[in-house]
């Protein structure tokens, strides 16, 4: 019988608030944990794709009842219970730097990182919205609080309301990766609404014609549909040889495109523009594992940079690190 995802996860919760039981003994068959577990953390940006690969990896092992346990943190934290050995595996916005290589090889620990996509960030706004790009100082002018109605960046109907600027939460990889970006890596000085996840800035921007949204871009495709399926027919999908289609996004909300100051074109973050550059807001992502050799955590880690790991990315809207990328509809880009 596998182990409630519910009782586990509670013995799970915490760092920063939040505590992870040591993952020494988590391979010990009299621990009181099966080998046949493992945990990951990742952010949250990256829930759409890491749920999807785990529903798939425990499938492909149904014989060996493994279950795999995800986590969401933030960043810092997903780096520190790697560190802490609290953890084996997680999926991060950086590689380790080489004093976090160091720390590891003092532990006696092997570890090995691999790049396994490209992410982008999206800005998404309300279908009523009448603006449909922004260049990359218009961002920063937002942000940094010197464009504050949407008048003040392009002339529109919305000329005199006010900007709300929606984030999934304090701390996510999102938001350090635009302060990276826009702000030399300070807090912003301008007041963001801070929804908690990421569907939940979806669901704002539906709502709210003032919205500028700024989501991993995995959470606004269309293409998830492929999850409706039972999992044979998705497993036997992702094992046919041959690329997969790129995706589309959802007609529910508006994706603005970006351009950088030195082009007249914009782009938005389809997979094609992820792929080759010319969208300006990608982020690269790694796969980081510093587990033994046959445990169910190096076996996720190899899952997820395998060729159909790699598909269930390329179907969730980024660009993969293994995969042709074939854009079938651009929706008229």
């Amino acid at each position: 019988m596998k182990i409630s995802r519910l009782l586990y996860c509670v013995a799970l919760v915490a760092i920063a608030g939040i505590t992870i039981t040591s993952c020494s003994g988590c391979d010990n068959k009299n621990s009181g944990y099966a080998s046949n577990l493992s945990k990951v953390i990742c952010d949250e940006s990256f829930k759409n794709i890491l749920d999807e690969e785990i529903q798939v990896f425990e499938y492909q092992y149904r014989d060996k009842n493994v279950s795999v346990l995800p986590l969401y943190l933030n960043e810092s934290a997903a780096l520190d219970s790697l560190l802490d050995g609290k953890v084996n595996v997680i999926i991060t916005y950086r590689d380790l730097t080489l004093n976090q290589k160091r720390i590891l090889k003092g532990q006696n620990r092997a570890f090995r990182s691999k790049r396994i996509a490209v992410d982008a960030i999206a800005l998404i706004v309300n279908k009523d919205n009448d603006i449909d790009y922004l260049s990359m100082n218009d961002i920063q002018d937002i942000l940094t609080g010197k464009s504050t109605k949407w008048g003040e960046v392009y002339p529109t109907k919305l000329k005199d309301q006010p900007i709300h600027v929606v984030f999934d939460q304090n701390g996510s990889g999102v938001v350090h990766y635009m302060k990276d970006k826009f702000n030399n890596g300070k807090d912003f000085p301008i007041e963001f609404y801070a929804q908690g996840s990421s569907q939940a800035v979806f669901d704002l921007v539906e709502k709210d014609k003032n919205a500028l949204g700024i989501i991993g871009v995995s959470w606004i495709t269309d293409d998830m549909k492929s999850t409706v399926k039972p999992i044979e027919e998705r497993y036997a999908d992702l094992e046919k040889n041959g690329t997969v289609e790129g995706t589309s996004f959802t007609d529910k909300i508006k994706v603005l495109g970006v351009r950088t100051e030195d082009v007249i074109k914009d782009y938005k973050p389809y997979q094609q523009y992820i792929y080759d550059g010319s969208y300006p807001l990608t982020r690269e992502i790694f796969a980081i594992d510093a587990s033994g050799l046959g445990t169910t955590d190096h076996n996720f880690f190899v899952f997820i940079t395998s060729s159909i790991g790699q598909k269930i990315i390329l179907q969730t809207g980024i660009s993969p690190a293994g995969v042709p990328v074939r854009i079938v509809n651009l929706g008229g880009e």
